[in-house]
């Protein structure tokens, strides 16, 4: 029986400069920063996690900051989530192109798909996401003075991955992860999970003639399915090894418990627990206030902490 995969849990990405991310999830998305903590494998590296008031599953955006450490721009194509995409209200499109205008983001109208109208726009790191606007979507939204609720994002919609071929990828997601057909459109073929809909939505693009992806800044590193429990996440990494998928440890991330294995397209999956979530080291109204470490790196902070760069949360 397949394990009970929630929906999305998560999207990652690789950006440039600390601050410029800032400013566009905060300042121009409205996102909160829920978390401020460094990337666990490289602590020299922030890692940023956006989302509603809370940092629900399902609304998280993250990102790694590389600036001046060497990593390249990356390449968009096969093998890779594309385009990540965020859940709007019905009616709310034009009040977003009126803000990016004023902020100076190039946006355009994309191609409305399984009956959704939708706005492109870049970060500036030339990571490529939507604001898809629909009626479905009843999460409640981090709201400042100038995004009200009818307006503001409600979390991710779904994520678009590009494969050279659709075949195998289908087989694992509509087999052992759970996931369900919902509809196809030309080379794109929708799956949701849990009923589907906002947050539980999956794109997968079929395109033969894409070029290889290649992770770098501007590009997205993986994406997290959320599951509800440390238990059922050990079954389901059993099963995948069971497969033949190379499939990572459990791997404690603090805020969740985290497994990564590559389908057979090749973009990375992390399978992500519900819990504990970003309450266990700050309070409600703080978070994202102070750099967090994990309790194995806080006796380096003094060596840690000078080495970040200084930003300022807009």
């Amino acid at each position: 029986m397949p394990a009970r995969i929630l929906g999305l849990h998560h999207v990652t990405a690789t950006v440039d400069t600390a601050q410029d991310d800032l400013d566009f999830c905060v300042g121009a998305l409205g996102l909160r920063l829920v978390k401020k903590t460094v990337n666990f494998d490289n602590h020299h590296v922030y890692h940023f996690y956006y989302g509603d008031e809370r940092g629900t599953p399902g609304t998280i955006w993250t990102t790694f900051p590389y600036h001046g450490h060497g990593v390249p721009v990356g390449r968009k194509g096969a093998g890779q989530i594309t385009i990540t995409s965020f859940s709007v209200p019905t009616g709310s499109l034009e009040f977003w192109r009126v803000r990016f205008a004023k902020l100076g983001l190039a946006i355009s109208d994309a191609e409305a798909r399984f009956g959704e109208p939708a706005i492109l726009c870049a970060d500036p790191s030339g990571l490529e996401f939507e604001l898809v606007a629909n009626r479905e979507d009843h999460r409640a939204p981090w709201t400042r003075d100038e995004i009200g609720r009818d307006a503001a994002i409600r979390g991710l919609h779904s994520v678009t991955m590009s494969v050279w071929g659709k075949k195998k990828t289908l087989e694992l997601m509509t087999g052992l992860l759970g996931w369900k057909v919902m509809g196809e459109e030309g080379n794109r073929t929708r799956v949701g999970v849990n009923g589907g809909g906002p947050g539980k939505t999956i794109d997968i693009l079929e395109d033969p003639g894409a070029p290889p992806a290649m992770n770098g800044v501007g590009t997205v590193h993986h994406v997290a399915m959320a599951i509800a429990t440390g238990e059922e996440q050990r079954e389901l990494r059993a099963e995948l090894v069971h497969a033949g998928y190379r499939v990572t440890e459990v791997r404690d991330r603090c805020y969740f418990t985290s497994i990564y294995f590559r389908e057979p397209g090749g973009v990375l999956f992390e399978v992500a627990t519900m819990g504990p979530g970003f309450l266990v080291d700050e309070e409600l109204a703080d978070l994202g206030t102070a750099l967090k470490l994990p309790p194995w790196e806080e006796s380096e902070r003094a060596a840690i902490e000078p080495g970040l760069a200084s930003v300022v949360v807009p």
